[in-house]
């Protein structure tokens, strides 16, 4: 089965992909985490997406995301993409890489959420400078508000402070209702709201898909 599960930040696409990958024995891919390991080495990358809250030309994207899926599904089947695509034409690109194999996408889950909930969201956001882990001050709250279980200091990513967030916000507008549109009309696009709980989310979507 493959899948991409879409919608505006904060919405728990990372949260229900992962849960969906796990229940389903699904690869999992996250774009963002990706753009942001390919960042860390390239500083014009870490410019755009990073301290600008811009996204990456879409030939660019497909280009750095397919040569790394290659190699990790070169039977290009059992995946969740998490963030990508983002865009009509990276759908494209993608439909086109499934095709050189003779695969196709089966369902593209839609997430929907509030601006205003989502800006909440996203700003709470906190990550741990030690280990890595992402906490949320509203949703999933770390024990204290300013250090890890680990013992490491919990930090802000420059692309969630409000400023840049608003930005996102505009540019998932303008960029990914065109493409929400397309997956309708081509009959896989599912849609679910991003609010309710985890495990109804959950539970909705693989009654949905399997």
């Amino acid at each position: 089965m493959n899948l991409i599960i879409l919608g505006p930040q904060g919405s728990g696409k990372g949260t229900q992909a992962r849960l969906l990958a796990d229940s389903l024995g699904l690869f999992y891919f996250e774009s963002g985490d990706f753009l942001r390991e390919v960042a860390k080495k390239d500083p014009r990358v870490d410019e755009i997406i990073n301290k600008n809250g811009q996204l990456l030309g879409d030939d660019e994207v497909f280009t750095l995301a397919s040569k790394f899926l290659d190699e990790k599904l070169p039977d290009r089947e059992n995946f969740i993409l998490d963030g990508y695509p983002r865009s009509v034409p990276q759908y494209n690109f993608l439909k086109e890489w499934l095709g050189e194999k003779g695969k196709k996408l089966n369902w593209a889950i839609y997430l929907t959420l509030t601006e205003k909930e989502s800006m909440r969201r996203i700003t709470a956001r906190r990550i741990c400078e030690k280990c890595g882990r992402v906490y949320n001050l509203i949703t999933n709250p770390p024990l204290t508000q300013s250090s890890c279980e680990c013992g490491g200091r919990l930090v802000q990513r420059p692309d969630d402070t409000p400023d840049v967030v608003k930005k996102r916000l505009e540019s998932y507008k303008k960029i990914t209702s065109p493409l929400v549109e397309v997956l309708a009309k081509e009959g896989i696009l599912l849609t679910i709201n991003g609010e309710a709980p985890i495990d109804t989310i959950l539970k909705e979507t693989i009654s949905k898909i399997t």
